[in-house]
């Protein structure tokens, strides 16, 4: 019997988070979805605003707030000081909710700001559940079109709009946090392919395959996997005459942007080409490849694809 899902989705406010969840628990069939800003209005209930000031401010002017704003030698420092002193009454009532979905066998996904990683204690959770945590990221320009569209579809325009940079800040924040501890960062496009990404880390289903081709089709095969089916490629396996054990390299190419990046690095930089091309000419342009896709269809599509092309290798 498999451990039931947890899954938490963190982003500042107008990335998509609300929108993604809901596909994840579709694909999923999760059946609880929870937003950290309901858990919050619980906890506002209970805490009176005498003793807690910034929980009952918005997680973007909850800086406003705080006691000692002298303390801190800049405003994006207050803005995070006062974005961690709110989220810190609403993350001990989350790890709540944890508790008792996984006491109760239930699988459940949590979405909200508040959700700060290394303040979510998720290894005490780690025994009896699958947990997975994403947090969301965006270029300033889509998180400002898509703040300005969902400030406008829940009426709250006039003051959401006029703290856009806070927001702005938070995001950056938790993309720090993010990484400082390890917990997974998904660039968000469009909602369908987030979403598809998020299923391919959950449901991890992957195959090793073997392909052949030069560093110039390289970014072929970065379409086909990462682009097009939103696919992983986890490692690359390289064979070398001489070597007694083959090479392993971590790879864990999953975003669009960043993919592009590396290949724009090999068609740019002469000196890193000539590396890659040396160690391709060493294995003979042949490499096991750890692919991962959202599920064995999108993965038999995938490969599919390859093998028109030409680049599956079957000796």
């Amino acid at each position: 019997m498999r451990k039931p899902y947890v899954i938490l989705i963190g982003s500042a406010s107008g990335i998509g988070k609300t929108t993604v969840a809901a596909e994840v628990a579709k694909s999923l069939g999760i059946k609880h979805l929870l937003e950290t800003d309901f858990i919050r209005e619980i906890v506002r209930g209970i805490i009176g605003s005498e003793y807690a000031p910034a929980l009952h401010k918005s997680s973007f002017d909850a800086y406003t707030a705080l006691r000692n704003p002298q303390n801190y030698d800049d405003k994006k420092s207050l803005i995070n000081a006062g974005f961690v002193e709110h989220s810190s009454f609403v993350i001990p009532a989350v790890e709540k909710v944890i508790s008792r979905a996984i006491s109760d066998f239930d699988d459940v996904i949590i979405e909200g700001v508040h959700l700060i990683p290394g303040l979510v204690n998720i290894e005490k959770f780690k025994k009896h559940a699958s947990i997975y945590f994403f947090v969301l990221e965006a270029d300033e320009e889509n998180h400002k079109n898509r703040f300005v569209k969902r400030a406008m579809q829940i009426h709250r325009g006039g003051k959401q709009l006029e703290y856009f940079s806070e927001n702005r800040i938070i995001h950056d924040f938790l993309i720090d946090k993010a990484i400082d501890n390890g917990v997974k960062v998904i660039t968000t496009e469009n909602i369908d392919g987030t979403a598809k990404k998020m299923l391919t880390h959950i449901t991890e289903t992957c195959t090793q395959i073997m392909l052949k081709n030069s560093v110039d089709e390289l970014g072929d095969i970065v379409d086909i996997i990462v682009n097009k089916h939103n696919g992983i490629i986890e490692e690359v396996t390289y064979t070398v005459p001489s070597f007694r054990e083959p090479l392993v390299r971590k790879v864990n190419a999953s975003e669009p942007k960043k993919a592009q990046r590396f290949i724009e690095s090999l068609e740019n930089n002469d000196k890193i080409k000539t590396d890659f091309e040396y160690l391709y000419k060493l294995s003979n342009n042949i490499r096991g490849n750890k692919i991962c896709a959202q599920n064995k269809q999108t993965l038999d599509e995938i490969i599919a694809e390859l093998d028109k092309k030409g680049y599956v290798y079957r000796g």
